[in-house]
């Protein structure tokens, strides 16, 4: 059922945004492979056609590409019809208007990226198009070498053949990931998020707000929350002790551990341990563990209200002039200005829950960056 979206109850802001947006549509082109999500397409897809409805302006324009002119079979079953193929703007891509190109692969992905496609995804890199990947199709860009130092993310049951395949790009357990002329997504429902992310950078805040509050959801989540469960099942099936390594981290983030600490209790000596995160992550065990730190204490500044000071100890912090140091250096921000950036759409994420204190006792040795 499509219900029609709550036009008047925005009528006065929508307008004034869509003064500043200008008359031309933001024209997307989302290509599709054999395979593909519907369940990825249509969230990320349905945003867009909801913002045009709550502004009664065409704000945004899409199609469809697909390899060949054929309808491409979906993971489902079902085809979808092509309003343009990927040679046709391969020939014409130095004039070529679209403000963004989304990619759906499909499975399994390793075989998908012909000489074709290729081809395509480094001219259009090189034309300087922005590129967004959704689910798998985060794969195709590393194949294609386009994400060389980039931070990136991929559906988390990807995640463990990801970074023992690719060791330039920086791969994040996240839901999405922006990196410069490069967007990433875990696929499925997180490419709504996605969507309504880019909706409020072009369109303005009250129109993806809307847009949240017409599909019946609280709010678009933060890029940076993590994919569904514990990052530790990423890496199930690759080697049972970094997997237990992980999980314990996870279990100790109001009081790390030493590495001694944890070695022991995976059952491995400290040497085993950094190798295993040497050979499967690309970092030793004790930046991972802060990384994992930090980003739980990225998702408490983003989704609660809770003082600083307080997210700082939460995660094993006693000094908030170090925390600020470490959230600086995986962010680029400090923690006041990831803050202040969330978009006003976001929904409470992990709510205003209250977080137990930190023991008092010193810390110093785990808090090393």
């Amino acid at each position: 059922m499509n219900a029609p979206s709550n036009i008047s109850a925005v009528k006065v802001v929508a307008a004034a945004e869509t003064l500043i947006v200008g008359t031309r549509p933001f024209e997307i082109a989302v290509l599709v492979l054999p395979g593909f999500s519907h369940l990825a397409l249509h969230a990320y897809l349905e945003p867009f056609r909801i913002a045009n409805e709550i502004a009664s302006l065409t704000l945004f324009r899409w199609q469809i590409v697909g390899p060949s002119p054929q309808p491409v079979r979906g993971a489902n079953g079902l085809l979808v019809a092509i309003d343009a193929v990927v040679d046709d703007l391969s020939a014409g891509i130095g004039a070529w208007k679209a403000n963004q190109l989304a990619i759906i692969a499909g499975h399994p992905v390793e075989k998908q990226l012909t000489p074709q496609l290729n081809a395509f995804l480094r001219t259009a890199a090189r034309r300087g198009v922005p590129i967004s990947a959704i689910g798998t199709a985060t794969w195709l860009l590393a194949q294609s070498g386009l994400l060389a130092e980039t931070r990136c993310t991929i559906h988390w049951s990807r995640l463990a053949a990801f970074s023992e395949v690719f060791q330039r790009p920086r791969i994040r357990d996240a839901l999405f990931v922006k990196d410069g002329q490069y967007s990433t997504c875990a696929g499925e429902l997180a490419a709504f998020d996605l969507a309504v992310d880019l909706i409020g950078s072009h369109a303005g805040i009250s129109i993806a707000q809307e847009v949240c509050r017409h599909a019946t959801v609280e709010g678009q989540r933060p890029g940076s929350n993590r994919q569904t469960g514990p990052s530790w099942l990423a890496f199930a099936g690759v080697s049972e002790k970094l997997v237990l390594a992980i999980r314990v981290m996870e279990e100790n983030v109001e009081s790390p551990l030493l590495m001694e600490q944890l070695a022991q209790r995976v059952g491995v000596s400290r040497r085993q341990l950094e190798r295993l995160f040497a050979t499967h992550i690309g970092m030793p065990p004790l930046r991972h563990y802060l990384r994992i730190r930090i980003d739980h204490a990225k998702r408490l500044v983003e989704g609660t209200r809770l003082p600083i000071i307080d997210i700082a100890v939460a995660c094993g912090f006693t000094s908030a002039s170090h925390f600020a140091k470490c959230f600086r250096t995986f962010n680029g921000l400090s923690p006041q200005q990831c803050r202040a950036i969330v978009p006003a759409w976001v929904g409470p994420g992990l709510g205003s829950t209250s977080v137990a204190a930190a023991s008092p006792q010193d810390k110093g040795e785990t808090l090393s960056a």
